[in-house]
C-alpha cells in the first residue's frame, strides 16, 4: 500500500511531538490503552491516556516510527476487538493488500508496557468485521460477501479454535446472496456496579441474574435483514433458535451495516446507512414482559416509532454501538464525518436525539470503541490519519471533542481497555 509522505511534514512532527511530550510511560491502575490497526504500516500502534483528563502518549509504533514502514505484519490490519480483561486483542488481517493472498485472524498479546505481540494468524475466508461476547468466551466473525458467520472458541493464551455451527440457513423468497456486514450477540454477564464508583447500568443491581440463553444476530446489507441464531454457551456453536428448523430473519430500514445489543439483552440496535435511519428491536428474552414477546427466543419485535431517523448532516449511518450501560446509541456517520448521540428510552427501546444532533469526526470515520467505564470513546478516520478522541458524561451521554490523535496512514481498526 502506498505511503503519504506528508505525513513527515512539519506540522504532523509538530504534531507528534506534542504527543510525546505528554510521557511514554504506561500505568494500567491509572492509564487507559488504545490500540490502532493502520493499514498504512501494517502495524498495530498502542497508546496510553491518562484517566482523568485524557492526556495521550504514544507507546508503541509511533507515527513517527512506522512512517516508511509497509506491510510490517505482511498484511493490513483491519476490524478489531479485545476480550474483557484486556489481555489479548483481535484482528482482521488483509494479505490481499500487501501482495499476498487471502485473509486472517491474529490474537495479539497485550503486554504489560501497552506494546503488543502478534501470535499465530488464524487463516480466515473473508472476514470483515469482529464482535465478541460479554464474557470474553467466542470470537464471531461476519464474512461478508462469503454469506456466513464464523464462531472461534478463545482458549488459553488468546488461542483460536473454530466452532462448526449445525443451523440451517435458508434464505427468504426472492433473496439476493446474502453479505453478512456486522455481527452482534447478546450478553451472558452483565455491566458490573459501580464501574466507575458513580454510574451503574440499569441491569446492575445485586442478584439480578444474567440470561443463560445466547442469541447472535448478523446483518445482511444485500438483503436488508437480520438474521437470529442461537448460541451454544458452552462450545459457541450456532444453531436455530428454539422451535425454528430455519434461521429467522426479520425486516431492516436499507443497506444496513451495523449491529449493536444493548448490554442489558433487552434491545438491538442496526444502522441503516442509505436511508440514515436506525432500526431498534425488542429482544424477546427472561428480562422482557410477555408484551409483545409471547417466548424467551431470542425474536426480535419492531420497538414503535422504527426506524428512527438520524438528524443533523449525519448521512451514511455505519459502526454502530451501545454504551456499557446502556443508555445510549452512538452512530457514526461515514460519509458525513460525524457521530450521531442518542438517548435510549429504558422501558420502550426507543431512540430520541440528543443535543448536539451530530459530534464532527475526522476523515473517513471506519470505527468506533468505548471504554468499559463508559469515560471515554474513540472514533479513527482513515483519511484523516487520526483517532478522534471524546470524553463522555456518563450519567447524560454527552459528548466533549478531545484532541485528535495523530496516527499512521489509514487508521481502522480500534481496541480499548
Amino acid at each position: 500500500m502506498s505511503k503519504r509522505w506528508w505525513l513527515l511534514g512539519v506540522g504532523m512532527l509538530v504534531s507528534i511531538g506534542l504527543l510525546l511530550a505528554c510521557g511514554s510511560n504506561y500505568n494500567r491502575s491509572q492509564d487507559g490503552l488504545l490500540l490502532v490497526g493502520s493499514k498504512g504500516s501494517g502495524l498495530i500502534e498502542t497508546f496510553s491516556f491518562t484517566l482523568s483528563n485524557g492526556h495521550v502518549s504514544a507507546i508503541a509504533n509511533s507515527p513517527a516510527d512506522t512512517a516508511n514502514k509497509t506491510c510490517a505484519l505482511k498484511g493490513a490490519p483491519a476490524s478489531m476487538v479485545m476480550d474483557p480483561a484486556g489481555a489479548y486483542a483481535y484482528a482482521v488481517i488483509s494479505a490481499v493488500e500487501c501482495g499476498g493472498k487471502g485473509f486472517s485472524i491474529t490474537a495479539f498479546k497485550v503486554n504489560s508496557d501497552g506494546s503488543t505481540t502478534p501470535g499465530t494468524p488464524v487463516s480466515d475466508p473473508n472476514p470483515v468485521a469482529l464482535s465478541m461476547d460479554a464474557a470474553g468466551k467466542f470470537l464471531f466473525v461476519a464474512e461478508g460477501i462469503q454469506g456466513l458467520v464464523n464462531v472461534y472458541k478463545i482458549g488459553s493464551g488468546g488461542a483460536l479454535t473454530g466452532v462448526p455451527g449445525t443451523f440451517n440457513f435458508v434464505n427468504g423468497a426472492g433473496f439476493q446472496p446474502p453479505n453478512i456486514a456486522a455481527v452482534a450477540a447478546t450478553p451472558t454477564v452483565f455491566p458490573g456496579i459501580g464501574v466507575n464508583g458513580t454510574q451503574n447500568s440499569v441491569c446492575s443491581v445485586p442478584q439480578n441474574s444474567p440470561p443463560s440463553a445466547q442469541f447472535l444476530y448478523a446483518v445482511d446489507s444485500a438483503n436488508y435483514v437480520v438474521y437470529e441464531f442461537a448460541v451454544d454457551t458452552s462450545t459457541g456453536a450456532l444453531g436455530n433458535p428454539p422451535g425454528t428448523t430455519v434461521v429467522p430473519f426479520f425486516p431492516t430500514d436499507q443497506v444496513p451495516a451495523g449491529v449493536a445489543v444493548d448490554p442489558c439483552d433487552r434491545f438491538v440496535y442496526v444502522s441503516d446507512s442509505q436511508s440514515n435511519k436506525v432500526s431498534a428491536y425488542t429482544i424477546c428474552t427472561k428480562v422482557i414482559v410477555p408484551t409483545p414477546c409471547p417466548n424467551a427466543d431470542g425474536s426480535l419485535v419492531a420497538v414503535p416509532g422504527s426506524p428512527f431517523s438520524l438528524t443533523g448532516n449525519a448521512n451514511g449511518a455505519g459502526p454502530i454501538a451501545v454504551d456499557p450501560y446502556g443508555n445510549n446509541v452512538y452512530v457514526v456517520g461515514t460519509l458525513s464525518n460525524t457521530v450521531s448521540p442518542l438517548k435510549i428510552s429504558p422501558t420502550s427501546g426507543a431512540l430520541t436525539a440528543m443535543s448536539p444532533a451530530v459530534v464532527a469526526t475526522g476523515l473517513e470515520p471506519k470505527s468506533i470503541v468505548i471504554r468499559g467505564d463508559d469515560n471515554w470513546m474513540f472514533v479513527s478516520n482513515y483519511s484523516g490519519p487520526s483517532v478522534s478522541q471524546y470524553s463522555i458524561v456518563p450519567a447524560t451521554g454527552a459528548l466533549t471533542v478531545a484532541a485528535p490523535i495523530p496516527t499512521d496512514n489509514y487508521p481502522w481498526g480500534l481496541a480499548v481497555k
